[in-house]
């Protein structure tokens, strides 16, 4: 089975509905839209580039499938510890938000990390509360059924829908309990190390360092590396545990791409502000980007490790 090869060529998506009437309106100059393609362009160069996207040898591992039912188990561990502490960085960045459109914009992502499942607008959520059965509430929760569009704002709250639950029923599945998982104590160094980076960088009170910090982070979701995962992932369960959930896994896959879109929503914005700084925009990416990079090179030390062992 191939890889999944990384899109080396992956372009920016076209300017937004706003941008493009802001230009026919004339508030954007036709100066101002050229600096800010020379920008984006610089922006690619410096964070899609980065060898986490192109070239993850961690990734491209995993995609084959021939994965230890051992190192699995750790790998939904230490993504667990990452999944769990995640919160405390999004948690800062709302609070540390400098606006209530973006305030807001973080706390939809935060809300639904733990449990708070998308309500998309014109579609009712279905039967009340009180009309579902137990069974149907339990499955309401279900990553396989949840939507990935829509918002937070009037969405329903599941305790099975917060993503720690998810990965948690693999864990099950893999002989992980409660005990096992999601705490600083199950972290490797590498592992922890990527969590600190995010609650420092992207959730640090520089608007401009947090808002590259969340552009790189989001840009990387999206880049491919849920695809090699559940690609692996696939394999694994048809040859070793075919009961295995996939969902948690194919559910990011599809809502990555929207959360990297809202990204260049968001930097269209501020790039326009007189606050923004370029440079600690960059370095903030980059510096996360790093973070992200640790993470992998440390999953990809621990499974070489564990097979000369």
């Amino acid at each position: 089975m191939g890889t999944i090869p990384q899109d080396r060529d992956r372009t920016f998506v076209p300017f937004s509905a706003s941008l493009q009437a802001r230009i026919r309106a004339g508030e954007r100059t036709p100066g101002q839209i050229e600096d800010y393609r020379k920008f984006l362009a610089e922006v690619e160069a410096k964070f899609m580039r980065h060898p986490v996207i192109t070239s993850n040898s961690y990734c491209q591992w995993f995609a084959q499938g021939a994965i230890p039912r051992e190192h699995l188990r750790h790998f939904i561990a230490q993504f667990s510890v990452f999944s769990n502490l995640f919160l405390i960085a999004q948690l800062k960045k709302t609070i540390n938000s400098g606006t209530l459109q973006s305030m807001r914009a973080s706390k939809e992502i935060l809300a639904n990390e733990i449990g708070v499942i998308f309500h998309k607008a014109g579609r009712g959520n279905g039967k009340s509360d009180d009309a579902m059965s137990e069974e149907e509430k339990d499955l309401s929760g279900d990553p396989a059924l949840v939507s990935t569009e829509g918002t937070v704002d009037g969405g329903t709250f599941r305790f099975r829908a917060s993503h720690f639950e998810w990965l948690l029923r693999i864990g099950e599945q893999l002989g992980l309990g409660f005990a096992d998982m999601g705490k600083r104590r199950h972290g490797t160094s590498a592992t922890l190390f990527f969590c600190d980076e995010l609650e420092r960088i992207y959730g640090s009170e520089d608007l401009s360092v947090a808002e590259g910090a969340s552009f790189a982070v989001e840009n990387w979701a999206a880049a491919g590396f849920w695809k090699q995962l559940v690609q692996g992932l696939k394999a694994f369960k048809q040859e070793q545990l075919p009961s295995l959930s996939l969902s948690f896994f194919t559910w990011h896959d599809k809502v990555e791409d929207q959360h990297a879109a809202h990204t260049h929503d968001e930097l269209e914005e501020v790039f326009f502000e007189d606050w923004f700084d370029r440079e600690k925009f960059l370095a903030g990416g980059q510096e996360m980007l790093e973070g992200v990079a640790a993470f992998w090179i440390g999953l990809d030390a621990d499974r070489k490790q564990s097979a000369v062992v």
